[in-house]
């Protein structure tokens, strides 16, 4: 017969209560991660579908639009006419001119549009209020139209978000998401859009791109930078220019 020993077993040794309870919790709260990081990735999912079903509308109306144009001006020319344009709905402006010799009132113009330093660029929606300050501000800025290479360029390649007063890089849809997805703008294509398009969130979503800050353009700027550009300038309205420009300084 073995001899008998004090020493009790595993099997002998009863786990304390609380022990037994963390280990319950510590299950359940695995599990709940488990199914919550389930449903994120089907959520994520389904919303990368719909980001690329977006752009692919996207990319469908602005081929719409360009041959809808070239359609127009085929008929124009048949006729015997010419074809005008639409007016353009958002303009660029960029600061070229320093703080020197600035009168409180296009100062005050500058600081509304956020035009605090030089080679500043914001988007801005073209309304009769908006021309006039820039009428007021001209010998400082010079602006024009983008087109949609302009727009998507300066935002995938200088864009930065306005999160919390703090300028964050958008390198992730889920900032733009964050921050505008109470206005339907989910993913940075969706940002494209409403900027260019000149949509309903415009104000939203420009106020919440940070002021571009761009380089002095390739080759430097022209002789006589302070006059206006039809007179062999930089200032002032350059219309469809704008985009020669923004790819020197961009």
């Amino acid at each position: 017969m073995a001899p008998s020993t004090t020493v009790p077993s595993a099997s002998d040794i009863e786990v304390p209560e609380t022990l037994l309870k963390k280990r319950k919790q510590n299950d359940k709260l695995r599990e709940e991660k488990i199914v919550a990081a389930s449903a994120a990735r089907k959520a994520q999912k389904a919303k990368r579908k719909l980001i690329f079903k977006r752009a692919e509308s996207f990319v469908k109306e602005y081929r719409a639009k360009e041959r809808e144009e070239v359609r127009l001006k085929r008929v124009a020319r048949s006729a015997g006419d010419y074809y005008v344009p639409a007016q353009p709905k958002v303009y660029f402006v960029i600061r070229i001119r320093g703080i020197n010799e600035i009168a409180p009132k296009p100062r005050k113009i500058l600081q509304l549009l956020r035009l605090l330093q030089i080679n500043n660029g914001v988007f801005v929606k073209v309304t009769k209020p908006v021309q006039q300050m820039l009428h007021l501000v001209e010998p400082y800025i010079t602006y024009g139209e983008p087109n949609l290479k302009s727009v998507r360029e300066l935002i995938y390649k200088r864009g930065y978000g306005k999160v919390n007063r703090q300028r964050i890089p958008l390198d992730n849809n889920a900032v733009i998401e964050a921050a505008l997805g109470k206005h339907d703008i989910l993913s940075v294509e969706d940002l494209v859009h409403e900027i260019f398009t000149a949509g309903p969130n415009f104000k939203q979503a420009s106020n919440f791109l940070w002021p571009f800050k761009l380089s002095n353009p390739t080759g430097g700027w022209r002789t006589r930078k302070f006059k206006h550009y039809v007179e062999g300038g930089d200032q002032g309205n350059r219309e469809e220019n704008i985009n020669k420009l923004v790819r020197q300084m961009n």
